[in-house]
């Protein structure tokens, strides 16, 4: 229930020290547990989302659950449909009751939803348990990006976020490298191969939710939802681990850098949403700009790159996840090499680069597939060098919704702008590409890439204009937290 004006008014203000506390820590071994714990998310998606691209061929043949061409392109988008409810639905309820509980219910969630697309009969079942494990990840996003953005120290906060994010291609070159076994007709029959590789993607992510017990709430979030004793206890004992991690003394917190909240158990779904598309109308721009052009272009290519294989290079559909691989590896390099030029060279700079340089690099591949002049491998190397500058450019846009709002909207944001991005540009991307690589025409599919690379110039447009230099600054500096003006939630005007 939403607290009355009068209640608001009662509560305490809260001086605290607790932002500029996790901020000034040392990377330690905690850091390193909190990334691989909750940072795993993202290879599982990786996995998931490479298990459903390898078998797209399979899937069609003889002897399975036959799909078209059309039919895999939908699959892909209702997977899609479900990572986008389950983003808001989960975001909603992670910044109401907390991050850590719904570390668990999410990844519950995401492991009911593989384990079943195993056993799926028909297209109607296997279109269900697909949503079913996207709702889990889109929850995962908003839960877990929140999470890591609010521990993770200033200074660094950029790069991790970035290396986290593309550790999706781990799981992406596991997926690709796993079809190679059991799509293996030697070793799988036709229609068992498959559903092998979904259970696998179970069980791999069942040992994760042991992990996660280890891992605290956000003392962030205690503070400002009115949990001060238990923001201190929280703080304390993250401090004592790192000190005794780090073997050196902690640096001294200047009194300057407290702020004064008024803590608050629940805040409007109005005041959020004026908070976001009101207050902060032009990061909200921002953030909508990187989300839908990095979706559009992710879901077009990645969910429909084996039917392009086997269509129109005649790739065998058993090994095409070995084309994969390289294609898994630039992306991960990627992030990799570029990841800490967004703290140092700076946000602004390294997003408007990278989203030029991929949609420039796209534009070529495609008019360069049309005209018949590529091969299967210069069509993966080519794909390769442009999600190698892709690959940062999409993380950063998780990156840049997760930073640019206030802490009390933060998981909702994330959800907001991973469901309006992956709702504008990657739903109808993947069927829309089915259906162009079903007309045999490959200028038909250079269209939709030309269209992909059209979106990323204008996203890297936007950022230039309104884009915010977040690199090593606070969270609460970056945008002060609602419950600093306990009246209106609304704050001081950008």
């Amino acid at each position: 229930m939403v607290e009355t004006t009068a209640e608001r008014q009662a509560a305490d203000a809260v001086e605290t020290l607790i932002p500029a506390r996790l901020d000034r820590l040392p990377w330690t071994r905690f850091h390193t547990l909190i990334v691989l714990a909750l940072g795993i998310t993202w290879v599982l998606d990786g996995l998931e989302v490479t298990l459903k691209g390898a078998v797209s061929g399979v899937l069609q043949e003889e002897g399975t659950l036959h799909f078209t061409s059309a039919e895999i392109g939908l699959i892909a988008s209702v997977y899609l449909t479900g990572a986008v409810i389950g983003s808001l639905v989960f975001g909603y309820l992670t910044d109401r009751y907390g991050r850590r509980l719904f570390f668990f219910v999410t990844l519950a969630t995401y492991l009911t939803g593989a384990l079943l697309t195993a056993f799926s009969w028909d297209l109607a079942s296997f279109m269900v348990f697909r949503f079913i494990t996207g709702a889990g990840i889109g929850g995962e996003y908003a839960a877990i990006n929140s999470a890591i953005d609010e521990m993770i120290p200033a200074r660094l906060r950029g790069r991790i976020d970035i290396y986290i994010n593309g550790s999706y291609w781990i799981g992406a070159a596991l997926g690709a490298g796993s079809t190679l076994v059991f799509l293996d007709p030697a070793l799988f029959s036709v229609d068992l191969g498959w559903r092998v590789g979904f259970v696998i993607g179970a069980v791999l992510g069942l040992g994760i939710l042991g992990v996660r017990r280890f891992v605290p709430e956000s003392p962030r979030w205690l503070i400002t939802h009115g949990y001060h004793r238990e923001a201190e206890q929280t703080v304390s004992g993250i401090e004592s681990l790192v000190h005794a991690q780090a073997e050196q003394r902690l640096a001294a917190v200047e009194r300057s850098e407290a702020i004064i909240l008024h803590p608050r158990r629940s805040f409007g779904f109005g005041i959020v949403i004026r908070t976001m598309f009101g207050r902060y109308w032009r990061r909200a721009l921002v953030g909508f700009s990187l989300m839908v052009s990095q979706a559009f272009l992710y879901n077009a290519i990645f969910f429909t790159y084996a039917l392009v294989l086997t269509r129109f290079y005649h790739v065998p559909s058993s090994i095409t996840g070995l084309y994969l691989l390289p294609f898994a590896l630039g992306n991960f390099l990627g992030v990799v090499a570029l990841g800490a030029l967004f703290d140092t060279v700076g946000r602004k700079q390294m997003i408007a680069a990278t989203y030029t340089l991929s949609a420039a690099l796209l534009a070529v591949t495609g008019i360069l597939f049309a005209q018949g002049q590529l091969s299967v491998v210069s069509q993966t190397a080519l794909w390769t060098a442009i999600f190698f500058i892709a690959s940062p450019a999409a993380s950063s846009a998780y990156l840049t919704v997760s930073e640019i709002f206030p802490l009390e909207t933060r998981a909702l944001a994330i959800a907001f702008f991973y469901s309006l991005g992956t709702g504008a540009g990657g739903i109808a991307a993947p069927w829309l590409f089915g259906a162009l690589i079903g007309t045999g025409s490959a200028w038909a599919v250079c269209y939709g890439y030309l269209a992909a690379a059209v979106l990323m110039l204008a996203a890297a447009a936007v950022e230039l204009v309104f884009g915010i230099a977040a690199e090593r600054m606070s969270l609460e500096k970056l945008a002060e937290p609602l419950s600093a003006a306990p009246e209106s939630g609304q704050g001081r005007k950008e």
